[in-house]
């Protein structure tokens, strides 16, 4: 039995070629571990269970896998999700998510969206004060009619639905009655973001704490940290703060420093309020994912545990927590294949020439300091390939020069008919396909792999060219002429 998730992905790569997955028709195929995926969630909520009793929501964040499947294997592991556009809820929505599981995330949502999350009675973080002056005109317009918004995270109190409009008081959580944006027996389930201002990771594309940053309210700008005691004072249903320090190249001490500030600020803001109206803190996601070996590292756990030691009053009880991890979630867990199509040698240097290059790994070949991906070398039969290592270039089939998946990489030398595995790309590298060359949308497929064998299941089927053309305008030839 395979027990290590090297040797279901090793189980799982001979399968895929004796089963026919990877083909010349299809030369590239995505796997997802579904034992692994179940494994990390286990995680993530045993990490959270082991540093406070109090009401937790986790909620993937959806662009790191917009799946269907995928999202509705992990709300059957008790994981919601969070979502930033229209496309992320629709998304969400079908994969059965509910919406008191459903956290809405963007800096640019249109009063269509947000009377939309109001009505469904999923939680809003707002971007900006600009934006809950918007909320504010959506209440009391009546666009909000009907919404009485449960207190804290879904297990504390869910959503109440109601039959006014307007802003005025609303009543009981659950399915308590109450009238446009009323507070509800416990606060409402709306939040403001602020930016802590904290600086910049290793990774400064990914970094949304800085001093410039364009999301939520930057913090420490003159006469800021009052405007947001003001405007939530002014508002009794504004009971969450949100707050993300970003992804991938942070440490665990640089994000726990972005929550602390953000629980100094809840703390703050009930001292004022004379009341706990701040019950909840969403502390974003960001944990950063180990791309150099198999080792899952910093753990979950690792990451529960510095949070409470840097701010042990957010985990005494009196607040829910939301978390929005997505990268560290599934990473590990997802696999790319692809055929070895030709191999030639340049300048001295071979290089193996496959089907999975810029189209999959986008951020990898834009950006390989950033984001190097490991490389498994694989026979023509699937078997991990044997020999000494040679350095060599592992290139995709897209026409610039950049399109490497890696480059001067040790691996036993590949031959045509070989397949390569990008390791760890289960986020954002299958699911988030760059259509450069109208290269096709890889099919992707969940697997299972124990003493019985494989067992595959296509989550995604691959894109054919038919489609590809139809989404080019195809049904409209002579539109310019």
């Amino acid at each position: 039995m395979a027990h290590l998730a090297s040797d279901r992905r090793d189980q799982a790569v001979r399968a895929a070629v004796e089963q026919g997955l990877l083909t010349e028709t299809d030369p590239v195929v995505a796997l997802v571990d579904i034992a692994g995926v179940r494994a990390s969630a286990a995680a993530l909520r045993s990490a959270f269970e082991e540093v406070t009793g109090a009401p937790v929501l986790h909620a993937f964040a959806v662009k790191a896998a917009p799946l269907v499947p995928v999202l509705r294997l992990l709300d059957s592991e008790g994981i919601g999700a969070e979502v930033a556009s229209p496309g992320e809820l629709a998304l969400a929505l079908a994969a059965g998510v509910r919406p008191e599981r459903i956290v809405l995330d963007s800096p640019a949502k249109t009063r269509t969206e947000l009377a939309e999350a109001l009505r469904l009675g999923i939680a809003v973080n707002a971007d900006n004060l600009q934006e809950l002056d918007r909320i504010d005109a959506l209440a009391g317009t009546g666009t909000a009619t009907g919404t009485a918004i449960g207190a804290g995270v879904e297990p504390r109190t869910g959503i109440g639905t109601g039959t006014g409009t307007g802003t005025g008081t609303g009543a009981g959580s659950g399915a308590g009655a109450g009238s446009g944006l009323g507070p509800g027996s416990g606060g409402a389930r709306l939040g403001l973001r602020v930016n802590a201002q904290i600086g910049a990771g290793a990774i400064g594309a990914l970094s949304t704490a800085t001093a410039t940053s364009k999301f939520g309210v930057a913090l420490r700008d003159e006469g800021a940290r009052d405007r947001v005691v003001r405007a939530c004072l002014d508002r009794p249903w504004l009971t969450r703060l949100h707050t993300h320090s970003g992804s991938q190249g942070l440490g665990l001490e640089l994000m726990a420093q972005g929550v602390l500030a953000v629980y100094e600020l809840a703390e703050e803001i009930n001292a004022a309020a004379g009341r706990q109206q701040i019950d909840t803190v969403d502390i974003g996601g960001g944990l950063p994912v180990n791309f150099a070996s198999d080792e899952e590292a910093p753990t979950f756990a690792d990451y529960a545990r510095t949070l409470r030691d840097a701010a042990p009053g957010l985990f005494d009880g009196r607040y829910g927590l939301v978390t929005e991890f997505g990268r560290s979630l599934l990473a590990k867990h997802g696999t790319v294949l692809a055929r070895v199509e030709y191999t030639k040698t340049s300048g001295a240097r071979p290089i193996a020439v496959t089907h999975a290059g810029v189209q999959v790994a986008t951020r990898t070949v834009y950006d390989p300091a950033s984001w190097p991906l490991r490389i498994a070398a694989y026979d023509a039969k699937g078997a991990p390939r044997t020999g000494d290592a040679v350095v060599q270039d592992v290139a995709g089939p897209a026409c610039f020069a950049g399109d490497l998946l890696a480059e001067a990489r040790e691996l036993p030398l590949l031959e045509p008919g070989d397949t390569v595995a990008a390791l760890d790309t289960g986020a954002y590298y299958f699911s988030s396909h760059y259509a450069y060359n109208s290269l096709a949308r890889p099919g992707v497929h969940g697997f299972t792999a124990d003493a019985g064998g494989v067992r595959f299941t296509t989550v995604r089927a691959p894109q054919t060219v038919e489609e590809i053309v139809a989404e080019s305008g195809g049904d409209r030839p002579d539109a310019l002429l």
